[in-house]
């Protein structure tokens, strides 16, 4: 039987080991990685976790342009701001996790609400201009080329969430989908 790519190349002479493609993709990039932020159920958390994330997204120097910046933090504040005003009375707390990989970022919003909200399509002729959030977060990863979902927490909760691919990024794989931890 023969093993291919699995073994590390052998180091003869002083040589240093060379990487195989597979080792190399083992490494991760300077700006991967799993971060989670949590707030109260509260209006003062819409910024404070937008923040975060905005903040987080700077100092791992992830490659994002400004705009693709710009609609993931209106994604933060869209997903935050459902979660305080539909879900605070069962939520004693409301968790952000951010993804950054190597051809997507992946933010997820979880609350302990066990409703799973769908997406309200526009009425040009409704006064009432609230409960378009998850429409706009479905059109800004669309838009983008990405995905969004809304699954269910194994604690009854619920988890939303929206990835969006890096450009120029290669498309190695699906975007993170599954648990929230990706």
């Amino acid at each position: 039987m023969e093993i291919r790519g699995s073994l590390p190349p052998e180091t003869g002479g002083g040589r240093a080991p060379v990487a195989t493609p597979v080792q190399e993709r083992a490494m991760p990039l300077w700006y991967e990685g799993t971060w989670r932020f949590s707030a109260p159920p509260v209006d003062s958390a819409v910024p404070q976790l937008r923040h975060a994330v905005r903040d987080l997204v700077r100092r791992q120097r992830a490659p994002l342009p400004d705009d693709l910046l710009q609609g993931l933090l209106l994604i933060v504040s869209e997903l935050v701001t459902n979660s305080v005003r539909h879900a605070a009375l069962l939520s004693p707390e409301i968790g952000v996790e951010v993804s950054l990989g190597a051809a997507w970022v992946r933010v997820a919003v979880e609350d302990s609400h066990p409703y799973r909200p769908k997406a309200l399509e526009a009425d040009p002729d409704q006064q009432h201009t609230g409960g378009r959030g998850l429409l706009l977060v479905k059109t800004i990863a669309g838009e983008a080329g990405g995905v969004c979902d809304v699954e269910q927490t194994g604690a009854g909760g619920k988890v939303i969430w929206a990835a969006l691919p890096l450009p120029g990024a290669a498309r190695g794989g699906e975007p993170l989908r599954g648990d929230p931890a990706g």
